[in-house]
């Protein structure tokens, strides 16, 4: 399936505007920081643009700001999730205060996640 050219510019404008949560995490994961396995910023699985996938585990890391706690926020993403799961992605979802805030925390519960993938 062709990817619209459209989504891959959006997808890379995304990537010099990151929230400080995905700027944080990003420095964490990029050039194969964690566990030696790479991950990608703002990657297209279309229709939908993830925050960090990692294509080796199979694995979509989303960070969720408080739009996700809105009704329709959440049935967005129950949406997406199950559109991902179903080409068997494994998601994994943080909320940005957690990155922030617990980064240790959040690094564990990852290399727990990663580690059974």
């Amino acid at each position: 399936m062709k990817i619209d050219p459209q989504l891959l510019v959006f997808a890379k404008s995304m990537r010099h505007t990151a929230t400080d949560a995905e700027s944080l995490m990003w420095q964490l994961l990029r050039a194969k920081r964690f566990m030696n396995l790479k991950f990608l910023l703002q990657h297209v699985i279309a229709p939908y643009i993830v925050d960090f996938y990692c294509h080796e585990l199979g694995l979509v890391l989303e960070l969720d700001g408080s739009q996700h706690n809105k009704e329709d926020g959440r049935a967005y993403d129950a949406e997406r999730t199950k559109f991902l799961e179903a080409l068997g992605l494994k998601v994994v979802r943080y909320r940005n205060y957690e990155v922030l805030e617990q980064t240790d925390v959040v690094l564990e519960d990852l290399w727990n996640i990663c580690s059974e993938l």
